[in-house]
């Protein structure tokens, strides 16, 4: 690793390597990867990517309304706009340069799938693994790149604003180290860790969100949460991280049953299993709230053993190791936490309010979501605005020269062991205050005590490690998202 670089990209997620990927070759830039190369919430995205890339029975119009509904209408319209009229090259760049598999028809062309939430056919998939075959294809690209450098286990916990850029500050091996940019984009990822089930990777701690709020950067809307109907609630209920039941299962037809084997979408929504997410996950709350009862089911058996084997092998190998058999019984599926539709605020082209910072991907807010995401659209935000933060920077550097001042002297990792279980008592506080339906006498009562470890944290003079590094960002983003809850 160089001691200086003209970019430095924090995250490996299809933001952070899309955006690498669109520097030229004279731009020296640096992949910060807190594990391994291919570990981010990208890997685990099972649905696809919405894109309008046929426009004989679909249109920017549609895709956008759809995205501006699911939102609730508080979407930024010049953002989704973007979005949807710019994300299809993007898409398309995929299978044309970088060799992403998506699935295709018999006649060739490719094979557009349905999602809740949207009124066409217009989710481009890798059968239901495919944003692990599009950060495969994108990591085999920034591999062969000679001017792009990726630094494995790798954590920016500090940013320092000097004149015409950045020192940032890694811990890498168990030793601090000190590098210096003109430009950095955050592309750290999500919270889900915030929480005490999620379907995110163990790494969404939201490392990103707390150095920009500590370097004094807008965050916007970090209640935004979602909250996905269908994560599956068989085998060990005590695993935090759970598997992800895709919405693609819904778009093909699944019903969601009660603890009856009933049907009830028709009780809570007119647009029944393929309502948005955030209206199922209501409905999934109420209902259980109505049977007193926690017992929920999707059921697609009725489609067959040839068609779901096919179309959903990666789910129907996962839940059979649990001991369920999608194709002869009901998937048991609850709510959890799933994606952050609020973050770093940033313009059109992915910069923040600080100079030379950019941040995209989920832990950036591009406006685009509004308050509930709609299926699909997340990998596609990756890729469109991460690009646009490369644009941005191409423009801006031109004709820039950078002489970052003396390296300051990198700190030091000793200090107090951190105390056990803080951020599981994080968790905790997270489950019980903010889980799909707000509990404000939790809320309350929660945010005292993430303020006092805030506060612990802050002066105990702790070892500097990556797990003091991430009870640190948890408590941080927890402190955001109660106060936001709060305020409202």
């Amino acid at each position: 690793m160089l001691a200086q670089y003209d970019v430095i990209i924090a995250g490996s997620g299809v933001a952070g390597l899309y955006c690498a990927l669109n520097f030229p070759a004279n731009k020296r830039v640096l992949v910060l990867c807190k594990e391994n190369m291919g570990e981010s919430n990208t890997d685990l995205a099972q649905g696809g990517v919405a894109a309008v890339l046929d426009l004989t029975d679909d249109s920017y119009d549609l895709h956008m309304e759809d995205t501006m509904i699911a939102g609730h209408r508080e979407n930024d319209p010049v953002s989704v706009n973007i979005l949807v009229k710019e994300g299809p090259d993007d898409v398309r760049r995929l299978y044309r340069e970088l060799g992403v598999e998506f699935d295709k028809r018999p006649d060739g062309e490719l094979n557009a799938t349905l999602e809740g939430g949207h009124s066409r056919r217009r989710i481009v998939h890798h059968k239901d693994s495919t944003g692990h075959e599009i950060s495969l294809k994108l990591c085999e690209a920034v591999k062969k790149r000679d001017n792009i450098h990726v630094a494995e286990y790798s954590i920016l916990y500090r940013l320092d604003r000097i004149d015409g850029g950045f020192f940032a500050h890694v811990l890498q091996d168990g030793q601090a180290r000190v590098i210096a940019a003109p430009y950095v984009v955050l592309a750290t990822g999500g919270i889900g860790q915030v929480y005490r089930y999620t379907t995110n990777s163990p790494i969404a701690t939201g490392d990103g969100i707390r150095l920009a709020w500590d370097m004094g950067c807008k965050i916007s809307h970090l209640d935004y949460v979602q909250f996905h109907p269908s994560s599956f609630a068989g085998g060990d209920a005590n695993t935090r991280q759970r598997f992800l039941i895709s919405e693609a299962v819904r778009g093909e037809g699944a019903y969601l049953l009660n603890c009856h084997k009933e049907r009830f979408m028709h009780l809570y929504d007119e647009r029944l299993e393929l309502a948005p997410r955030d209206v199922v996950a209501k409905s999934i709350i109420l209902e259980s709230r109505r049977q007193a009862d926690e017992h929920f089911y999707l059921d697609i058996a009725y489609k067959g053993e040839e068609f779901l084997k096919n179309r959903f092998p990666m789910i129907y190998n996962k839940c059979l190791e649990s001991g369920i058999d999608m194709t002869k019984e009901p998937i048991p599926i609850f709510p959890c936490h799933h994606y952050l539709m609020g973050g770093i605020r940033v313009n059109i082209n992915a910069k923040t309010d600080i100079d030379r910072l950019y941040a995209a991907g989920e832990c950036a807010c591009t406006g685009v979501h509004g308050k509930n995401r709609l299926a699909s659209n997340s990998l596609l935000e990756g890729l469109v605005f991460g690009r646009r933060a490369a644009q941005d920077i191409c423009r801006k550097s031109e004709n820039e020269t950078f002489a970052p001042p003396p390296f300051p002297t990198p700190d030091s990792v000793d200090g107090a062991p951190l105390p056990k279980g803080m951020d599981l008592a994080i968790n905790d506080i997270m489950q019980r205050s903010s889980f799909v339906l707000p509990d404000m006498g939790a809320v309350r009562e929660g945010l005292k005590t993430i303020d006092r470890y805030i506060a612990r944290l802050k002066t105990g003079h702790f070892a500097l490690t990556r797990e003091y590094i991430e009870t640190l960002s948890l408590a941080t983003v927890a402190h955001i998202i109660l106060k936001e809850i709060q305020a409202r």
